[in-house]
């Protein structure tokens, strides 16, 4: 049995969902940076860039939200033999509660009969946490916010799509990642990170296609023939001219992160997660022995 001070996993918990609603990972901060240097000297674009620098830099300085949109709590936890989901279930709601309490998070968890808001980010399926049992003997928490804005321009295709010229292949994909970019232009908050979920079935795909958004910008993806598309990918979407925010520019996606799953012959679906430019995401190790790391 995984045993845990309680107190102690909420607080942290509590700091886990601070870092990430006001402290954007320093890969994605260097990523914007880059972006911004390529950018026309007295460009729109460069100036963007230079406002939403600003913005992440007083929201780390003053730990304040980056973004009014706090967005949906996406949790992925990974436990061990032995670890209760029901008593880390209640944890993170306690935490969640805390954190809209102390203005880390918005009340964003409304009813969809009512249209009442709960009030403190917790109602069904609010936060989303999906467990995984795996074969280490630590908890790692992972914690994504993702905003209504870039949901809203996600999306799924189904292969073939005869007014794409889309097949059943690579060729297909890359088509169906282009229009929806295109399609969403600005209304996501650009640069876009792309997570991408190819195969499954309609729920596992989108559930993939999320789960590529924890990976590190720098990373490169383990199979050859999806690490050249995503290369491709990054290097085509940026010429589309959307820019950020939708100004125009260089810079339409700062990265492309795609994941596969087998699917049934008579299914082809590709998901695409949008996320916006404030790409928070944070993680946390729970060790046997209590200690805590942050990433």
């Amino acid at each position: 049995m995984f045993q845990y001070d309680e107190g102690a996993v909420k607080e942290q918990l509590l700091e886990l969902i601070r870092r990430a609603a006001t402290d954007l990972p320093d890969d994605v901060v260097d990523s914007i940076k880059a972006a911004q240097q390529n950018e026309d000297e007295g460009s729109a674009a460069r100036s963007v860039f230079g406002m939403i620098l600003k913005n992440i830099e007083l929201a780390r300085e003053e730990s304040t939200p980056i973004c009014q949109d706090t967005g949906t709590n996406i949790y992925m936890v990974h436990i061990p033999e032995g670890a209760s989901m029901r008593k880390l279930t209640r944890l993170i709601h306690e935490a969640t509660a805390e954190a809209v309490e102390k203005s880390y998070l918005r009340p964003n968890a409304v009813d969809s009969i009512t249209g009442k808001n709960s009030g403190n980010n917790i109602g069904e399926g609010q936060p989303f946490i999906h467990f995984e049992e795996w074969d280490n003997d630590y908890i790692e928490f992972k914690l994504m916010l993702k905003g209504g804005g870039c949901e809203n321009v996600s999306t799924q295709y189904k292969l073939p799509d005869v007014g794409l010229g889309a097949g059943r292949d690579l060729d297909g994909v890359y088509k169906v990642i282009v229009d929806a970019v295109n399609a969403a232009q600005g209304l996501g908050c650009a640069p876009g990170i792309l997570g991408i979920g190819i195969g499954g079935d309609r729920t596992s795909s989108h559930l993939t296609a999320k789960s590529q958004l924890f990976r590190k910008m720098t990373d490169t993806n383990d199979n050859p023939d999806l690490a050249e598309l995503e290369t491709k990918l990054y290097a085509d979407l940026n010429l589309l001219g959307v820019g950020p925010m939708g100004f125009g520019g260089k810079t339409t996606i700062l990265g492309v992160k795609m994941g596969t799953l087998h699917r049934l012959p008579a299914s082809f679906f590709v998901s695409i997660s949008y996320m916006c430019w404030a790409y928070r995401r944070h993680s946390m190790i729970l060790n046997a022995s209590g200690e805590v790391s942050y990433d």
